[in-house]
């Protein structure tokens, strides 16, 4: 199984690299890709409908402002869907943090602090690692030695 790390534009790479980082340290296979809600909604929306079927377990998404694109893809996907809002815009992340946060009743986004998508990817690690004991054996080490 992996898991994808999708980012509303290029300029969220840097946001978005701990993710990658951290998912990479366990030992979890994962995609980065750029899409946005709003510039390339047929995108996500196709992404989000066939990432089951395409070996994902789990996305991680993240955006700033307005910060449609977890909702976005929740929308499409019972998979687990972790939101990143990212800092910048008006209100440095906090407007990213509400919009990501505040989804409807059945279309869950776990989210995590501004800008933490480190936080992000060892949430789904630990959601994988529920049925993988090698996994759930890297998350206690990471832990132990004081999960930095």
């Amino acid at each position: 199984m992996k898991v994808a790390i999708l980012m509303g534009s290029p300029n969220d790479a840097s946001k978005m690299a701990p993710a990658a980082e951290m998912l990479d340290r366990f030992g979890v296979e994962h995609v980065t890709e750029v899409m946005s809600a709003h510039r390339t909604p047929a995108a996500v929306a196709s992404f989000a409908t066939g990432a089951r079927d395409a070996g994902f377990a789990a996305v991680i998404c993240g955006a700033g402002m307005a910060a449609h694109l977890a909702g976005v893809v929740a929308a499409h996907t019972t998979l687990p869907v972790i939101g990143v809002p990212l800092s910048g815009g008006l209100a440095d992340g906090l407007d990213a943090l509400l919009s990501t946060v505040q989804m409807p009743k059945g279309i869950p986004v776990a989210t995590v602090a501004v800008n933490g998508s480190a936080n992000a990817a060892v949430l789904v690690t630990e959601m994988l690692a529920v049925t993988d004991t090698e996994l759930a054996a890297r998350l206690d080490e990471f832990r132990a030695a004081g999960a930095r």
